[in-house]
């Protein structure tokens, strides 16, 4: 009796062990109705060198989605890069796969989030060594004493709203090789500040999509949970009409979808908190792109990812996250502009 007890213990140690961290955190979010599309807003100014942008996302409750508006975050440790969460249809329910931070890029959905997130891959920035250094093409960067760089971002595609995979009017893109091998790397699940920043969103009626029609009074804040001040950003436009449902869907705690049916799961167990290395593919060259100084980054344009339903999206990047530029191109805004000519 006390062997048989013992082998209990065990197996249930073994199911916690294997089971994703981002289990317990609420991936297993699944609901009926679709998400409203992404609002039109423009980026708060980087607060401070480290700094990541963190794009925003409908979220869901027991009163239906609300935003989480998008923020300058700082990652758990060097090194790391933040992959937006998404909204994925399968098994005739939308499943919520949360975000994460990892050494490399993953798969989200193919959601054009803008901002350097358009659909596949990241063209804000990239680490090396100790040090971030950020594309000022498509982030607002104005401080002084950080590493920028110009890299024009072609707009090839038709850019739209749309914040969720699969099903119909879904996005259609699937996971490439490189994403599918940074999905099996070990994660952090997002940070303290951040599951704050997501909580006191939950708490204000004002994010609900049903008050809002989908266009939130704060769509973009310049750090986690700072909803007030000069630098809050509202949403200019409405991703796309919201309609509330005269009867709210029961969100449904289970992920049971087949394999052909969604995107492929994601490991988020957390990993040792300690520095990252080797983080960074080839290095491109980018042009470099004059921009007047009161230069503000809106999530409307850049490079979309909207290819239909069935379609494999396009590669694009040939590395992890493809973004770092040659080397002799880079530069570092000590005073305020760019070093290099």
């Amino acid at each position: 009796m006390r062997s048989l007890k013992a082998v209990r213990c065990l197996l249930l140690a073994l199911v916690f062990f294997v089971i994703p961290a981002s289990s317990f955190a609420g991936v297993f979010v699944s609901v009926t109705i679709a998400p409203p599309g992404l609002p039109v807003y423009t980026q708060p100014p980087c607060p401070g060198d480290g700094y990541i942008w963190t794009p925003g996302y409908w979220a869901y409750g027991p009163e239906g989605y609300y935003w989480v508006p998008g923020t300058w975050a700082t990652p758990p440790t060097v090194g790391l890069l933040w992959t937006p969460g998404y909204w994925g249809w399968g098994n005739n329910v939308y499943v919520w796969h949360a975000g994460y931070w990892g050494p490399h890029i993953g798969f989200y959905g193919g959601v054009n989030y803008g901002f350097g997130y358009f659909g596949n891959g990241y063209e804000g920035g990239y680490w090396r060594d100790r040090h971030f250094y950020y594309n000022r093409s498509v982030n607002n960067v104005h401080i002084t004493n950080v590493h920028i760089y110009n890299k024009t971002v072609i707009n090839n595609v038709t850019v739209n709203r749309v914040s969720y995979n699969g099903g119909r009017g879904g996005i259609g893109a699937r996971p490439t090789h490189e994403q599918e091998r940074a999905e099996r790397e070990h994660h952090f699940e997002m940070t303290e500040r951040q599951h704050d920043h997501e909580h006191l969103a939950s708490g204000n009626r004002a994010f609900l999509a049903s008050e809002n029609h989908g266009r939130p009074s704060i769509a973009a804040t310049p750090r986690p949970g700072e909803f007030h001040g000069a630098h809050v950003m509202p949403a200019r436009t409405s991703g796309s009409p919201y309609v509330h449902p005269a009867t709210r869907p029961v969100p449904r705690p289970e992920n049971s979808m087949r394999g052909d049916e969604r995107p492929m799961r994601r490991d988020d167990r957390p990993m040792p908190r300690q520095d990252v290395h080797g983080n960074r593919g080839p290095e491109p060259r980018h042009e470099q792109a004059p921009r007047p100084e009161n230069y503000r980054p809106e999530n409307h344009g850049g490079r979309g990812n909207d290819t239909p339903h069935g379609e494999r999206a396009p590669r694009g990047n040939d590395g992890p996250h493809g973004n770092a530029p040659h080397p002799e191109r880079e530069g570092h805004s000590d005073h305020g502009h760019d070093d290099h000519r």
